[in-house]
């Protein structure tokens, strides 16, 4: 696999819109930067299972990133309708605890196996990246308890990466909230750049506003292709859960 290939599988665009048609368009056109399109709150809010539908009919895996944070038994139905819809990836959010963590994994593992789809991944998200004031302890607790869930990875900021890669080294590792040098922070507590991001461990990168708010959505890609250049040797650095499985 060459370095351009290898980068796509390891960025997912993160389609944060009311929009189905519109996030659609943008994903087509985006195809040859991104091999993941991320579904978030306001977008499976808007639409529901159809944007799942819709992404992996264009050849997409979907990353569903609804950070579930509930009772173990709503979030284990939950992970499992999830499975079954043929998501890539499920976000549930660590400070549910361990015993909810661990509903979601089976829950969703379950899901895809009923539907006959490979297991997917269940990510633990740690802290959000909007969060400035976090401590070395705090993190460590929420990546232990993503642990012992049997999590197939965790989300962490960029500022986070290497202590999480110390305490899971054989986990996924997803990166949102990167931003370019010079670029617009906005809501983000503690950025890093994509480049930082992915030669201290990162699997996957997350990325959002910096391409699609951007006058030129595929300019803004190239950019960002043109900063990670170089940053790989051709084999792909310890993606986990093998990104180009067949479905």
């Amino acid at each position: 696999m060459d370095e351009a290939a290898v980068l796509r599988s390891m960025l997912a665009l993160a389609l944060d819109m009311d929009d189905l048609v519109v996030a659609e368009r943008l994903a087509r056109r985006l195809q040859p930067f991104f091999s993941v399109a991320k579904v978030g709150l306001e977008l499976f809010t808007a639409v529901g299972p159809d944007a799942v539908a819709g992404f992996r009919d264009l050849g997409y895996d979907v990353f569903l990133d609804l950070k579930l944070h509930d009772i173990p038994t709503t979030v284990a139905k939950a992970a499992t309708v999830a499975g079954s819809l043929g998501a890539r990836f499920l976000t549930m959010h660590a400070a549910g605890g361990v015993v909810m963590l661990r509903a979601g994994v089976e829950g969703f593992h379950a899901g895809a196996d009923r539907a006959g789809l490979p297991t997917p991944d269940a990510l633990g998200v740690t802290v959000l990246t909007s969060e400035a004031d976090v401590t070395t302890e705090l993190l460590n607790e929420r990546v232990d308890m993503v642990l012992d869930a049997g999590c197939d990875g965790l989300v962490c900021a960029g500022a986070d990466l290497v202590e999480v890669r110390l305490r899971a080294p054989d986990q996924v590792l997803v990166v949102p909230g990167t931003r370019l040098p010079g670029g617009e922070t906005h809501d983000q507590a503690r950025p890093t750049t994509p480049l930082d991001a992915l030669t201290a461990g990162a699997d996957v990168l997350v990325i959002g506003r910096m391409v699609t708010h951007a006058p030129d959505p595929m300019k803004a890609a190239e950019v960002l292709v043109a900063h990670l250049g170089g940053a790989l040797t051709g084999e792909r650095p310890a993606v986990a859960r093998e990104q180009d499985r067949s479905r």
